[in-house]
């Protein structure tokens, strides 16, 4: 769904206001819930969004305007098409997207990621079953994947680096840092 939920999210802006990072990629920000929960807290961030669904971007107003910001700059594609530059930041995020693709993909989009100079990575996931499909006509909402905590922490210790995890009852939230 684009909403998240709220496990996870105070863990998450502890990390933030450690790195404050100054460029951000979100991918998959749906209504936008890591740029409305970390905006406030570090001015002067250029945030980038990648949003596969075109209709999120007017429906939970993620353009920027003259009277609210969320987002900077907007690409409106598969993250997995996506230039390499998008992965150039200080921090890109990849808040409840990795169910979203196919395991194999979710893994190769975070090696790119990484090879394309992130500094920090944010990954949240349900850790325990999590079936869904289609969302208000939207087929990129359906879960394609189910993450086990185990694996995402096999799979971010794979790119080097270093990942703190959070595990609660339903999310799992990793912020990996290049070392």
């Amino acid at each position: 769904m684009p909403t998240s939920d709220a496990e996870g999210k105070d863990w998450s802006l502890e990390r933030f206001r450690y790195h404050l990072p100054n460029t951000v990629t979100d991918v998959g920000p749906g209504e936008g819930t890591y740029a409305k929960l970390f905006r406030p807290v570090h001015e002067g961030v250029w945030w980038t969004a990648v949003e596969i669904h075109k209709p999120y971007v007017r429906k939970y107003g993620l353009k920027s305007t003259k009277t609210r910001t969320m987002y900077d700059e907007i690409h409106v594609e598969d993250v997995r098409e996506s230039a390499a530059h998008l992965f150039h930041r200080d921090l890109v995020i990849l808040g409840d997207v990795a169910e979203h693709m196919p395991r194999e993909d979710a893994v190769a989009l975070l090696e790119r990621i990484v090879e394309a100079g992130a500094w920090n990575i944010l990954v949240s996931v349900p850790i325990v079953e999590s079936v869904q499909g289609e969302v208000d006509g939207n087929p990129h909402e359906a879960h394609l994947h189910q993450w086990d905590p185990d694996d995402m922490d096999g799979v971010l210790a794979g790119l080097g680096g270093k990942a703190e995890t959070f595990r609660g009852s339903t999310l799992g939230c990793w912020w990996w840092t290049r070392t």
